[in-house]
């Protein structure tokens, strides 16, 4: 199975495009030496959605239109999934910094933010429940 989400953008560490999740924390993959990675446990984007079925950071990005050209949006989910699984109700300044080592160049950050508030909120809801 090849696992086309992960993007190299910069190869250094400083876009995010690469960001997923090692041990639960976000890591920029381009800086991970496999050895450094042998035995964690690591989510990429694609384990994010379930039997075909987008979560529900994933479906607020869609609504909010916080995708644009797509190339940043799996670094930023993984951010945000990060975010989001260890502070269910974040507010704005929690979010951007988050989010502060994603740089996407399409949506000027506003729908991003905005997505993943609203996450925040259903996934606190889906919580009480």
């Amino acid at each position: 199975m090849y696992l086309l989400g992960v993007k190299e953008g910069c190869g250094e560490g400083e876009c995010g495009a690469c960001t997923v999740l090692m041990n639960g924390k976000p890591v920029n993959s381009c800086l991970v030496l496999a050895v450094e990675a042998d035995g964690t446990m690591i989510r990429t984007i694609e384990g994010e959605s379930k039997n075909g079925k987008l979560n529900p950071l994933q479906e607020s990005f869609k609504k909010h239109h916080a995708t644009q050209c797509g190339f940043c949006t799996p670094g930023v989910i993984m951010s945000a999934t990060s975010l989001l699984e260890r502070n269910q109700n974040p507010d704005e300044e929690e979010i951007k910094e988050a989010i502060e080592g994603n740089f996407c160049r399409c949506t000027g950050y506003r729908q991003i933010i905005d997505a993943i508030a609203e996450a925040a909120t259903l996934l606190e809801s889906e919580v009480k429940k």
